[in-house]
């Protein structure tokens, strides 16, 4: 959706207050067609009451055009963002569960070219989210509050449907899922360690903890907006680096398990060793996820022409990413030396931690750290979750022109739980598809917005930002490819373990 600019409100009412100038018919003839932008001429088009600030927002909107139907949908609700709602947001889509499996793709790609590829991807996603924010406003009057709107807005509408809609859609529900079954395995890894031997009996089976997570999920969930959750993301990203730090320091300060090797693993062909190290990395571009969180991220902030939302939106960025590298590269790199190739490919550092060391380590920390991860699957849950609930809503505002009733948008939360339950329980050896994951949202981390920034901003022919661009929007989409062959034929070579309705 092209979001237009619009001031930061308290609740969703002042933009649909607007009047027109001129003559009785007010907000009934705009809300007709809630998909008409309108230009403010006039401060009679101003709302009355937005902030304390009112004067100078009055001013600023001027000559300004306004989406009222973003007042009504969860992610452009609230306008009230600042540079610590964007970092907290950003550090706890960032950094996560798919932190936990980086060592294992050294395990495939070794010391060199592990960091070699680790080092790499971090800073071409860190230059693709500098992309991406300078083009939320590209167009003078007009903000992309969502990443399927600015890839229509640069490929054409059908076009750019087609190569967003799937990756992100499947980068929202199928990263719910993943946190549903880490959240809930670790419930009850958290429940052994507690209790230890004297309750294994009442324990609950593994569906059972996946519905005491999804329970706890959707309870969070009814938080109106993108902006009402920045206290959960905060709370979500202090857990993250805890446990991230928590889990390579045990590693590194205990004894290294018998066995330990820095051999790179090798099948017996060498199609086998090419599609191995394409797995790999795919893990790592997995790790990497949250570019298709950014633009709506940015869309909860305030924005003026003297003062764009590009500007707090990157130094939140930035902080959180200095923060992700602190996490993610001695995460990886300790792992690796602590374990070698005997780290566990499900579950990676948590299941080597809980494997190797759960008798010669306190079980006060075993059972903070299992906690800390617990906390942090429940409010990354609330962000990736955040655009699947925006897509719904848009559907009812768009054929009824007006809000979702509050009864409506708690069925919707409740459904989308649900219906994420469902798969985690039929589908459970999905989160043995990190390679197969990290391929197919490779594009949108990596390619797209080279490729929309040479469609949108027209950089000079042949110029260095021409060349750049090319050349990363292409190699992204060919490293896509690949990875999703790659790990499709380790799949069909090498197998998984493909159990339906039988979580373990």
């Amino acid at each position: 959706m092209q979001t237009q600019y619009n001031s930061p409100s308290l609740s969703r009412k002042p933009l649909l207050s607007i009047e027109h100038p001129n003559a009785g018919s007010s907000n009934g003839d705009q809300m007709a067609n809630p998909k008409t932008t309108t230009t403010t001429t006039t401060t009679s088009r101003t709302p009355n009451f937005i902030t304390p600030l009112g004067s100078p927002i009055r001013r600023a909107i001027k000559m300004t055009r306004l989406d009222p139907q973003d007042a009504w949908l969860p992610i452009t609700e609230s306008r009230n963002g600042n540079t610590f709602y964007a970092a907290f947001h950003t550090l706890c889509a960032g950094i996560g569960i798919q932190a936990l499996v980086l060592p294992v793709s050294f395990t495939i790609l070794g010391w060199v070219w592990g960091i070699i590829s680790l080092s790499l991807a971090f800073l071409w996603q860190l230059y693709t989210l500098w992309l991406l924010i300078q083009l939320h406003e590209s167009v003078p009057g007009t903000r992309y509050s969502r990443y399927l709107r600015l890839s229509m807005a640069a490929f054409g509408d059908r076009l750019g449907k087609i190569l967003a809609l799937f990756p992100t859609l499947y980068l929202a529900g199928g990263t719910c899922v993943s946190l549903i079954m880490m959240g809930g395995s670790t419930l009850k890894i958290f429940f052994h360690t507690v209790c230890g031997t004297t309750c294994n009996a009442n324990s609950l089976s593994t569906v059972e903890w996946y519905i005491v997570f999804v329970c706890s999920a959707v309870i969070l969930t009814q938080l109106p907006n993108l902006n009402s959750i920045a206290g959960v993301s905060l709370i979500g990203a202090t857990t993250a680096v805890t446990y991230c730090t928590l889990t390579w320091a045990l590693s590194v300060s205990k004894i290294r398990p018998t066995g330990v090797s820095y051999e790179p693993v090798r099948t017996k062909s060498d199609i086998g060793n090419i599609c191995s190290v394409l797995n790999a990395l795919g893990i790592i571009a997995f790790a990497f996820r949250g570019h298709n969180l950014v633009l709506e991220i940015q869309g909860t902030m305030p924005s003026t022409v003297k003062n764009p939302s590009s500007v707090p939106m990157w130094k939140g960025v930035k902080f959180s990413y200095l923060i992700i590298a602190c996490c993610l590269f001695p995460m990886t790199v300790g792992g690796y030396w602590a374990y070698g190739n005997l780290i566990p490919a499900d579950g990676g550092l948590l299941s080597a931690l809980d494997e190797y060391h759960r008798n010669d380590t306190s079980r006060v920390i075993l059972g903070l750290t299992s906690l800390f991860v617990v906390i942090n699957c429940l409010t990354s849950f609330q962000i990736y979750a955040m655009p699947a609930f925006d897509n719904l809503e848009f559907r009812y505002t768009s054929n009824k022109n007006g809000p979702c009733p509050w009864w409506l948008r708690t069925g919707i939360r409740v459904f989308f739980g649900c219906l994420t339950f469902f798969i985690s329980v039929a589908l459970p050896f999905l989160k043995s598809l990190a390679g197969l994951i990290g391929g197919i949202a490779l594009p949108v981390t990596l390619a797209y917005p080279c490729l929309m920034w040479i469609r949108i901003k027209k950089p000079k022919k042949f110029s260095s930002m021409w060349w750049l661009n090319w050349f990363l929007g292409s190699l992204g989409m060919i490293l896509s490819v690949l990875l999703v062959f790659g790990a499709i034929w380790t799949i069909a070579t090498q197998g998984i373990p493909i159990h339906f309705f039988k979580p373990e």
